[in-house]
């Protein structure tokens, strides 16, 4: 480079990034040769044969203004079990298009699926508030069942059943959230149960993936496996036709790396969470979840690569212009990029990018024009 880039927290060390001079990380956008899906699913150790879930257990149904629910639970084959929402329309008898609803990060990890849709009990403060951030209110997943779509909503590796419990976390981490909640309490705010975990957790996180590096894994890699195995469940059901996939945030990095690695992904919509690495150095990094950071991804792909090397597998980017996440010059330079793939693909109409005005969310009409998407490409 002609110019030397400075980065806040690089500072004195900001030459790093061109002396390493990552793909993923290049000033000049390189062209990516060779299988890339398949360089991504070696990296995230995906099986040739989707793995299946284990012991299943249907734990109780309700139903619910139109909607029929099935409280599932079942084993990925290690940790406490794996608690899922299947949500339906009650008076279908014919098979229905499947979706996975996939919760976001959020820095808030004592729930998971409850973040996105309405189960048999009651919705606790700490999620109304989340959803009217993020949500403009709504619980999307039941909205989108009520669509005419199998929804299945569930926790995965880090959260809600498969969460960790705060007494297998560190003494450290323990004594610095003991610390942060007697300075709440000072400043005349008292952190209940809930809070106080997620707080640890957001420390935790970076202790798991130090573990996952020592076994040889990465919370990416366990995230989406967990992704795969309930893709296999959704679309094996009886009243499921083809399924897609749908998150918002921690949930569109989900949804964007099932679009690359799982074949049974026949729709996928990424929402709030596409932009170049590059874009993300100097503010951005900090903000996000390891399962962002793919161990190694960025040696040979940049993330608008991931998510669009099943080109032309339908796909529907949702931005938010204003999002505090991420710089808009991302966001747009991922745009082009996933739309020239498309192209080169010969089936450019097979992605739509949709910019949108306001901050990090999915609110309402968003969610509109992507069930409406959805409908296009998993009911025709």
């Amino acid at each position: 480079m002609s110019e030397r880039a400075t980065f806040q927290h690089l500072g004195i060390f900001s030459d790093l990034v061109d002396h390493v001079g990552a793909v993923g990380v290049a000033k000049e956008h390189e062209q990516v040769t060779g299988d890339l899906c398949q360089r991504i699913r070696t990296l995230l150790s995906v099986e040739p044969v989707p793995p299946r879930l284990q012991d299943l257990r249907i734990e109780t149904t309700w139903t619910n203004r139109g909607l029929r629910g099935e409280e599932l639970s079942w084993s990925t084959g290690f940790g406490p079990r794996t608690v899922g929402w299947v949500i339906r329309p009650d008076d279908y008898t014919e098979r229905l298009p499947g979706v996975l609803a996939l919760h976001g990060h959020d820095g808030v990890k004592w729930y998971g699926k409850e973040k996105i849709a309405d189960g048999p009990e009651p919705v606790d403060p700490t999620i109304r508030t989340l959803r009217e951030e993020l949500y403009e209110g709504r619980a999307f997943a039941n909205a989108l069942a009520a669509e005419g779509f199998v929804v299945l909503a569930y926790d995965v590796f880090l959260w809600g059943s498969r969460r960790f419990p705060l007494d297998a976390m560190s003494d450290s981490i323990r004594q610095l959230t003991n610390l942060w909640v007697e300075s709440e309490v000072r400043s005349g705010r008292a952190p209940d149960e809930i809070a106080r975990y997620n707080f640890a957790a957001r420390q935790h996180e970076h202790l798991v993936a130090k573990y996952c590096t020592v076994i040889g894994t990465s919370i990416p890699a366990l995230v989406s496996r967990e992704d795969h195995i309930a893709a296999a469940y959704l679309s094996g059901r009886p009243d499921v036709e083809s399924i897609g996939c749908i998150g918002l945030s921690g949930g569109g990095c989900r949804a964007a790396l099932l679009q690359a690695t799982c074949d049974l992904i026949c729709a996928a919509v990424i929402v709030g969470m596409m932009t170049t690495y590059r874009s993300l150095l100097d503010h951005h990094v900090e903000q996000h979840t390891w399962m962002f950071f793919p161990p190694g991804l960025s040696s040979f792909a940049d993330w608008p690569q991931v998510a669009a090397c099943r080109a032309p597998s339908p796909l529907l980017v949702q931005y938010d212009r204003d999002d505090q996440l991420f710089r808009l010059e991302g966001m747009e330079e991922a745009d082009r990029e996933i739309r020239e793939q498309y192209v080169r693909s010969g089936q450019s109409e097979a992605y739509q990018g949709l910019f949108y005005p306001g901050l990090h969310k999915f609110d309402r009409p968003m969610q509109a024009d992507a069930f409406a998407w959805l409908k296009e490409k998993l009911m025709a």
